[in-house]
């Protein structure tokens, strides 16, 4: 399909050049070098353009040529695209043909003819700006995205799913529901956190470290830059440089803003002399990093310059790795089921070609993790050669509520760092021996997390966790003073409540909450005030009717949880 886009732009646009066009999951693209940029008329004009073709049922063949001959084909049509392509292909060298009129570099393979694809079951969506090869040094040229289905039923409900996601895209939601914003003046990729959105990630950080401290692990606050040499030492100048931000000279030393937190956890290790005895040691920390990514691929909380992660890592003795495993294993699920996501496909990836560290401790890590996900009964798949040069690891994968699959968590042993930094314990013969670590990160960081999190939920978040629960709304300013003691009662309680003073009429107020995807609204009129009452409205389940002040109070305090789950306020997460 995508050669088909390709061709039927070259024919109405005869000065334009193509240059790459693979398939993606859900369809195709194709980059084009064209003097006057598309627009949405011209998609249209592109999509009937490419259902003559398809009802041409032209055949498409698939030649060998030399490379000789690939090049006077391209150097004909004047495509110098085409020449830096065919530089860098192996033989054999292979394009295929659309009938008489038209022909591209390709591997293949493909269908027969045009006639084979479905003109009812394919969609042009959009034209965005690419540079030439990823890199904003080359020349800029224009994407045009498409998708195709083998029927038109297929193609229906990939539109419904993608009108779905962009309901519930996090950017917008970030906004309408004032959580938080990217403000071009300070930079890009840089989060401001608003606060209703700094209320949720407070209510998120404190769960978490509520149950890692249950789970056995201390705390660990380290700076936010240091000297380059500890980036020397890390390997992170050598081979992650490009995703650093440059050094800072600061009294004749050059520091460097952190990448990761990882270094920092080693050398808190070997600030002293570790004994066996002291293992498994499990530092965690809600660590700010900093890396430079590219201005092409930020996109809201999901690619930032600046992110807080949630590592944590566990110094260990060999024979532990499966236990400590396994604890990470449980604590991931008991976080991750917290905020509803409890469908996970699960990826082991073991020894690359080129690595590091024995073969003994590879294969004493490997069967740990295999192990401990042996024993926790999830099922996996093995990406064989996929771990990093330093370790194996495991990698989770969340399923969110329309189907979508979002890498999350990872789990990843490593021999590098424990002998660059020489990490020692005495063990039990007296002897100098090297820790296992394993980097452990559950939602990877709180911005990405949050963001998937928000789509999940379409921001109509969970009682617990919504910045605010019970919002107030007087009807006429009489029964304001009752409203703000009730308010005051329910802060007391532990509720986060507030009063609508806009003073707008009640279908308005209720219309603002909702929209707003308020939990519960609280309704006062002079009746409720008099009664000492408050009408209740729940997102879930509608009109509640009114509910004397006392038994809301016990409610939201927990007094009452048939109560509680009557009103709509489900028991707090910790409490799982």
């Amino acid at each position: 399909m995508s050669h088909v886009m390709a061709m039927a732009v070259q024919k109405l646009f005869p000065k334009a050049q193509v240059t790459i066009g693979p398939w993606t999951e859900t369809g195709f693209y194709y980059d084009f070098d064209s003097p006057d940029p598309f627009t949405e008329a011209d998609l249209k004009a592109i999509k009937k353009e490419m259902i003559r073709i398809i009802n041409k049922k032209l055949p498409l063949e698939r030649i060998e040529v030399s490379r000789a001959e690939a090049e006077a084909r391209i150097q004909a049509q004047n495509e110098p695209y085409k020449l830096e392509i065919l530089a860098g292909i192996s033989e054999p060298i292979t394009l295929y043909t659309l009938g008489e009129e038209w022909w591209d570099l390709c591997a293949g393979p493909h269908v027969g003819n045009t006639g084979e694809l479905n003109a009812k079951a394919f969609e042009l969506e959009s034209v965005a700006g690419a540079y030439w090869r990823g890199d904003e040094a080359n020349a800029q040229l224009q994407r045009i995205y498409g998708t195709a289905w083998e029927t038109p039923e297929q193609l229906a409900e990939y539109q419904r799913r993608k009108e779905e996601a962009k309901r519930r895209d996090h950017r917008r939601l970030g906004t309408d529901l004032d959580l938080f914003s990217i403000e071009d003046e300070a930079g890009a990729g840089l989060v401001f956190w608003h606060p209703r959105g700094a209320r949720m990630r407070l209510l998120i950080e404190d769960l978490w470290r509520d149950l890692h401290f249950k789970a056995g692990y201390e705390l660990l606050y380290t700076p936010h830059v240091a000297d380059i040499s500890l980036w020397k030492t890390s390997g992170h100048l050598d081979f992650y440089s490009e995703s650093m931000f440059g050094p800072m000279q600061v009294d004749e030393r050059e520091y460097q803003l952190k990448p990761m937190n990882c270094p920092f956890h080693v050398l808190t290790y070997a600030s002293t002399l570790r004994s066996y005895r002291e293992l498994p040691i499990r530092w965690a920390e809600l660590g700010t990093v900093y890396r430079y990514e590219r201005p092409g691929v930020m996109h809201g909380l999901m690619r930032v310059r600046g992110f807080t992660q949630d590592d944590a890592h566990v110094f260990c003795l060999p024979e532990q790795i499966s236990d400590e495993i396994l604890r990470i294993l449980d604590l991931t699920e008991q976080i991750l089921s917290t905020f509803d996501f409890r469908s996970y496909e699960i990826n082991l990836s073991t020894r690359p070609e080129k690595s590091i560290g024995e073969d003994a401790v590879w294969e004493l890590a490997t069967a740990g993790l295999i192990e401990a996900l042996n024993r926790k009964g999830w099922a996996y798949k093995v990406d064989e050669g996929g771990g990093a040069f330093y370790g194996p690891k495991i990698d989770l994968k969340i399923e969110d509520a329309i189907g979508r699959m979002w890498q999350c968590s990872t789990i990843q042993l490593d021999f590098n760092l424990p002998e660059r930094f020489q990490l020692e314990y005495v063990a039990a013969d007296g002897t100098r021996q090297r820790p296992i670590m394993i980097h452990r990160a559950i939602f990877g960081s709180l911005e990405r997390f949050f963001g998937i999190m928000t789509e999940n939920y379409a921001g109509d978040f969970p009682f617990w966790l919504a910045p605010e629960q019970i919002r107030l709304l007087p009807v006429t300013d009489e029964v304001v003073p009752y409203a703000e003691e009730v308010r005051s009662r329910l802060v007391t309680a532990g509720v986060r409540a507030t009063v609508d003073h806009s003073g707008d009429r009640l279908g308005k107020l209720i219309r603002n909450g909702e929209q707003m995807k308020i939990p519960v609204l609280g309704v006062i009129g002079a009746k409720e005030a008099e009664s000492r009452q408050i009408s209740l409205r729940s997102r879930r389940d509608g009109d509640l009717g009114s509910v004397p002040l006392e038994e809301l109070l016990a409610a939201a305090s927990g007094a009452s949880a048939n109560l509680a789950a009557g009103l709509g306020l489900e028991p707090a997460a910790t409490a799982a």
